[in-house]
């Protein structure tokens, strides 16, 4: 039997807007393993994406009026955005290693940021603490018949010295995650790739090449879809399948999914039909190929 988790819960703007679904299945699956979640009060913004490019005292400051409001709870905070996770835990390093700039953060927040709790990502959590052997009975429905390259990113696995994944050039943790699952795992090389993030908007040329070579190389493996941990990789995954005045499109739609609504999925959550809803990439069809 799993002992009992509790965290304060940082959700981040995403989900409760864009990435709506990840946010409901991150709850669903939580509250189905017995993780309790406690949302940070009066939580606010932590400047991911183009923050940190704008100032450097305020892209800790953002997420040091977060990381104070969690050090007066005194619980560890739980994270599931990967941009928002890499704000925090670097936020957080430079906080507790320079007093100076702790202390000019302090004086922008109006309370104490030095936050020593640890900032947890789910899927670290999921793995390393809940575990993937209490995890597989928990299967009603497997996964099989979906073949998937595990989509990591650049924020779970850089910088190395903040970074919640095994390995920061092949890591693994979400791969066994799938795998236990019963999802067909496909390797890949692109993994930690980046898709552009923040450059969505601004240098829209750059992503969609970025985007272009990772569904070409997906597809070089014989996916099926893509799983990702972070909103911001699958707005750009799914946003950029369409052909563009760049000259770059993707032959074959592939549906980009969240690891939680895959747990979902698995568990036979009653919610998960809904999350799929929101996809820009209908994952129906092949959800209907599941064995």
């Amino acid at each position: 039997m799993m002992a009992t988790m509790s965290f304060t819960y940082y959700p981040g703007c995403s989900q409760s807007g864009s990435a709506e679904e990840f946010g409901d299945s991150t709850l669903a699956v939580c509250e189905a393993l017995g993780i309790e979640l406690l949302e940070l009060p009066d939580w606010s913004c932590c400047g991911a994406s183009s923050g940190h490019m704008t100032n450097d005292l305020l892209s800790v400051s953002l997420p040091g009026r977060d990381l104070a409001a969690a050090r007066a709870l005194g619980r560890d905070m739980l994270v599931v955005c990967a941009a928002c996770y890499s704000r925090m835990k670097v936020s957080q390093r430079r906080i507790l290693e320079d007093e100076e700039l702790a202390g000019k953060v302090e004086d922008a927040v109006g309370a104490d940021p030095r936050f020593t709790g640890r900032i947890r990502h789910l899927l670290d959590v999921l793995v390393n603490d809940v575990g993937l052997a209490e995890i597989k009975p928990r299967v009603v429905r497997s996964l099989g018949g979906l073949k998937a390259v595990p989509y990591y990113g650049c924020l779970l696995v850089r910088p190395p010295e903040v970074c919640c994944c095994d390995s920061v050039e092949n890591p693994t943790d979400l791969d066994r995650f799938l795998a236990a699952l019963g999802a067909e795992v496909r390797p890949w090389s692109f993994k930690t790739d980046c898709c552009g993030g923040s450059l969505s908007l601004s240098r829209t040329d750059v992503v969609e090449r970025l985007v272009n070579r990772l569904f070409e190389r997906a597809e070089e493996a014989g996916a099926n879809c893509i799983v990702t941990a972070c909103p911001m990789c699958t707005a750009n995954l799914e946003m950029r399948q369409k052909p563009s005045k760049f000259g770059f499109s993707i032959p074959h739609p592939i549906p980009v999914l969240y690891f939680t609504e895959m747990l979902g999925l698995a568990m036979g959550l009653p919610d998960a039909e809904e999350w799929f809803k929101a996809h820009i990439i209908d994952p129906h069809p092949l959800l209907k190929e599941l064995v």
